[in-house]
């Protein structure tokens, strides 16, 4: 299915106008940057780039698109005939996904005629202000846990293609898993899941559901123990399974005291190594909380899948440079106050300190390449063809490590600012 239509109106307007000025075939570079990362947060993840990839092959504007825009009348005849042999043929590099980043980083950069960069603006925003949202919250929960292995299960909470994007992203920042089917047949997600109340409560008791979701997946599998009673569930749950018991989930309560209690439960029974799992509205500062518990791992639904609070990573799309009369490409930035930009086409360096952690995000236009740093921009499509796919290991890999590399204060939950400074050369 097309993607043409996933825009705002303004677009084919400013591109109508264009086109009867004579600016449309002008080259541009427009480019996608945060001001600020919202939320006091220290850094941004990047997360989205690839999914952007794969919906601008689609962006086509074919019989029943034009068909629409005819019958509603948003543009002429003239643009009409431009649109219905749209192409973007352009070029476009950025940040790799799984990337940090900070206030001000290009994280990409579209290159093309104005008339087919300006096209694409609201779907790389639509697409990249919510992927890098998710997974810097993400990022941020899977610093909290640790070696804790992290499940995304927040598809009950958002919309059903935003639920497949948000595991999409949670699993680049390091989510082990998700219980979305969709993002596990497109993406190769690993997908979890056993139970929920409504199983225990269809049963005429707790030990009759038990024994029909042991008979079922084995000892191995997760028993959720606090539809009634949580120690009386363990109980049942290590009788029936045995001390190979998988794991108990716990959804409710004070979670720290009730995992205490349930870990000490499980080894008096000889379940040394069932596991503890704990889910209900967990957020990276929950997360963070149980540190000392003894739990093994978590699930995280509503936050994660909102952004923890901070559903949009308040990135734009901005002209930086255009093409003069003579040729010339030439830089051009706003003004307006609060929300200036800098002008022209530009590289981005991580600078790593002494002792091996990033020290500055250096952004440059004047060509310089400073030694011993970490280029952070790369071709992704080129000519208008995908030169930049990866697989998703890869982005993951590649956030654990741009994590590592971050100073110590960069793991901070509280509200602070960037962990590195950004300058320009």
């Amino acid at each position: 299915m097309s993607t043409a239509l996933l825009t705002d109106h303004y677009e084919l307007t400013m591109l109508q106008a264009a086109l009867r000025s004579g600016a449309a075939h002008r080259r541009a570079v427009f480019e996608v940057f945060a001001r600020h990362l919202p939320g006091g947060r220290r850094y941004g993840v990047v997360a989205g780039t690839g999914r952007v990839l794969d919906e601008l092959e689609r962006f086509r504007f074919g019989d029943e698109e034009i068909a629409f825009l005819r019958e509603h009348r948003v543009v002429d005849d003239d643009t009409l005939a431009f649109l219905s042999e749209y192409r973007f043929s352009g070029d476009i590099y950025g940040y790799r996904e799984g990337e940090a980043y900070f206030p001000a980083s290009p994280i990409l950069i579209v290159e093309g005629t104005f008339a087919e960069a300006v096209l694409l603006e609201t779907l790389i925003l639509s697409i990249m202000n919510h992927d890098c949202a998710i997974a810097s919250a993400a990022s941020r929960m899977t610093n909290a846990a640790g070696k804790r292995p992290i499940i995304e299960m927040g598809s009950r909470r958002t919309h059903e293609q935003a639920a497949v994007a948000t595991a999409r992203a949670a699993y680049i920042a390091g989510f082990a898993s998700t219980s979305n089917l969709m993002a596990g047949h497109l993406y190769g997600i690993p997908t979890a899941g056993t139970a929920a109340h409504a199983f225990t409560l269809l049963h005429d008791s707790e030990r009759a559901a038990f024994e029909a979701q042991i008979a079922s997946f084995g000892a191995e599998t997760t028993l959720l123990v606090d539809t009634y009673d949580v120690a009386e569930a363990v109980r049942t749950a290590v009788e029936l399974a045995g001390p190979r018991l998988g794991a108990v989930r716990i959804d409710s309560g004070d979670l720290a005291a009730a995992a205490q209690e349930v870990r000490e439960q499980l080894d008096s029974l000889g379940a040394f190594d069932t596991r503890i799992v704990v889910t209900s509205d967990l957020d990276e500062y929950a997360i963070a909380a149980l540190a000392a518990a003894p739990v093994d791992g978590y699930g995280v639904g509503t936050s994660v899948a909102t952004g923890s609070g901070v559903p949009t990573a308040a990135l734009v799309y901005k002209l930086v440079a255009r093409e003069t009369a003579t040729g010339k490409l030439e830089a051009v930035a706003k003004r307006s106050v609060g929300k200036p930009s800098r002008g022209g086409r530009k590289e981005a360096y991580r600078l790593i300190d002494r002792s091996g952690h990033a020290d500055t995000e250096l952004i440059t236009t004047s060509g310089l390449i400073p030694e011993d740093a970490i280029p952070l921009i790369r071709p992704l499509m080129i000519d208008g063809e995908v030169v930049g796919r990866e697989p998703l290991p890869a982005a993951r890999a590649r956030h654990a490590e741009a994590v590592s590399l971050l100073p110590l204060e960069a793991l901070h939950l509280g509200r602070g600012y960037a962990a590195i400074p950004t300058e320009f050369a």
